[in-house]
């Protein structure tokens, strides 16, 4: 949500809001001036887009769709791969057609947003996703089991 221009605007919090607000911007490396940004942007698009929400990600900040944990960029990577046919999409998802049509709608006001983070998913192989998380099992379906100690073990897929 980078802007290259900005307004300075002043106001008055509650205590309990001004602490809440630093603890939030300690927590994300954030000054509680970028944090108060960040927070009435994130609440006009909430108030321009229906059903688009705000959550803490591993990557940061991103779009989601209310009643989901899809992002709104994870939401475009299925409208490409269905190209773009949104009842397929919402079938896919079990979704009625106006949530899918709202992550497009977002997408289309925010590209840049969305196409980073599209980008930035493409860019991540297996190799650098186990870095971050030891645990990832590279999964072939049909090839992987596990044990009851919850090892993993190879098995031959039935035929």
């Amino acid at each position: 949500m980078a802007s290259t221009h900005s307004m300075v605007i002043s106001m008055r919090l509650p205590t309990e809001s001004g602490q809440r607000l630093k603890r939030m911007a300690k927590r994300h490396g954030w000054t509680p001036s970028d944090a108060s940004a960040r927070l009435v942007e994130e609440g006009l698009r909430r108030s321009e887009f229906a059903f688009i929400d705000f959550r803490d990600s591993s990557v940061g900040r991103q779009a989601c769709l209310q009643g989901s944990t899809l992002a709104v960029w994870e939401v475009m990577l299925l409208v490409r791969s269905y190209k773009g046919d949104v009842r397929a999409v919402a079938e896919h998802l079990h979704w009625p057609k106006i949530k899918v049509q709202a992550a497009i709608r977002y997408a289309e006001a925010f590209p840049d947003e969305i196409n980073d983070a599209v980008s930035e998913n493409s860019s991540t192989d297996f190799t650098a996703l186990s870095r971050v998380l030891p645990q990832a099992v590279d999964f072939k379906a049909g090839k992987v089991a596990t044990t009851h100690a919850g090892h993993l073990k190879a098995r031959k897929p039935k035929r």
